[in-house]
């Protein structure tokens, strides 16, 4: 693999950075203020950012084909995600925000035409949002099989029964569009069972029974919803790619949201690690500064190591979906999703340590940038199952008879 970026990543980088400390960074304590203020609506100055970053051509990067993307690549978008991963407002503002992100890359994947008119054309243009409903309060989840909500056939139409939560986004006054997985056939094999179609957020019988907190943030004015849909009826034309489809949309959806997720991980590290450098340079404790005590310079240390072990992982990944294919790179994909986030929280709690009672305030990022980055060890399949799948593939290799007389 070559790890030097190409001539359009550099160029992008380069006006990303740039915009990112015009507009970005001197922005970030107005866009708290608004949100402190107005919980659940739009914040003014992201609005106001937006037409400056389409602008300067910096619009819906993750988007790798011509439906008004920038036809960038796994590997070339990953710097650039990275970068706006360092901001909790960055990625909305260059349409670049999960979950909105993953349901625009089905749309242009699965959606017809008329889905395509109707829901993707004002996604990408940032006019409206979306939450994608699949995680359940009365399953496992983490075994998607598990999921019980009901897709029903009546005629022209499907009647939609369940209850879900964590659906990110849904709390947001502009969600207009949720992407609901449910069962069309439970006699059907196991991963046949499930099919997903678009709900539109207005319809009768969906209701928002409460918005959640991820260890007292409420993340507004984007939100967690938990949501009931109670006999809510959805055109025939709603169900993307067809029933029994729905695993198949799931995967297509999860592996670059995964590269998206982990260097999101990366930038949130970066500048914690930044953080922390800076504070114990201007502490003193004991007589010297905290940057001369041998513990936080070991801290500061594993805390570079690890950071680059991750980005470097998730660089190779992101390759190996652009050369390989998605399904080549399952191993790589599942690893970092374990690694990311556990690293950018190591390296989080450090710099909280670092900073003592400000870190686990609201002065600095570091308190709520953990709360949202633990919920990444949970959010696209928890950590145990990524690494069951890992040693299962790894015990694979092992498994057939030629490779065990060679290890002998």
């Amino acid at each position: 693999m070559d790890f030097a970026f190409s001539e359009t990543t550099k160029e992008f980088v380069g006006r990303l950075l740039a915009f990112m400390d015009e507009y970005i960074y001197p922005n970030e304590s107005r866009y708290y203020e608004e949100t402190g203020r107005n919980r659940w609506q739009p914040t003014r100055v992201v609005e106001e950012l937006k037409p400056k970053a389409c602008a300067a051509g910096l619009w819906n990067l993750f988007l790798p084909n011509d439906e008004n993307g920038a036809r960038l690549t796994n590997l070339e978008y990953a710097p650039l995600c990275e970068i706006m991963g360092r901001s909790a407002m960055a990625p909305e503002v260059f349409n670049c925000s999960a979950p909105d992100t993953g349901n625009m890359e089905v749309l242009v994947r699965y959606g017809t035409p008329e889905q395509k008119e109707r829901w993707l054309k004002p996604l990408l243009a940032g006019e409206i949002r979306s939450c994608f409903a699949m995680t359940e309060p009365g399953v496992a989840s983490s075994d998607a099989t598990n999921i019980s909500a009901r897709i029903a056939r009546e005629g022209n139409e499907y009647v939609i029964n369940g209850r879900k939560w964590w659906a990110s986004g849904g709390g947001d006054p502009r969600c207009k569009i949720a992407i609901f997985m449910g069962k069309t056939d439970s006699s059907a094999p196991v991963y046949k069972q499930q099919s997903m179609i678009l709900v539109p957020m207005d319809l009768p019988g969906v209701k928002i029974v409460r918005l959640l907190k991820v260890f007292g943030y409420d993340h507004a004015p984007h939100g967690h919803a938990e949501i009931a849909f109670e006999n809510v009826r959805v055109p025939a034309s709603h169900l993307l790619l067809g029933e029994g489809r729905g695993f198949e949309i799931a995967q297509g959806r999860l592996g670059p949201g995964r590269i998206h997720h982990c260097m999101r991980c990366v930038g949130v590290a970066e500048r914690a690690l930044e953080l922390m450098c800076k504070r114990v340079l201007s502490r003193v404790a004991f007589g010297k500064t905290l940057s001369e005590q041998g513990t936080i310079r070991a801290d500061i240390a594993k805390s570079r190591m690890e950071i680059d072990q991750a980005r470097l992982l998730t660089l190779k990944a992101a390759h190996m979906m652009d050369t390989l294919g998605n399904k080549a790179a399952r191993t790589e994909i599942a690893m970092i999703k374990v690694v990311a986030p556990n690293v950018t929280l190591k390296v989080l709690d450090r710099a909280i340590q670092a900073h003592g009672g400000a870190g686990v305030s609201e002065d600095t990022f570091l308190a709520s940038a953990w709360a949202n980055v633990r919920t990444l060890r949970l959010a696209d399949g928890p950590d145990e199952v990524h690494t069951e799948s890992i040693a299962k593939w790894e015990l694979g290799k092992w498994s057939k008879p030629k490779a065990q007389s060679t290890a002998q």
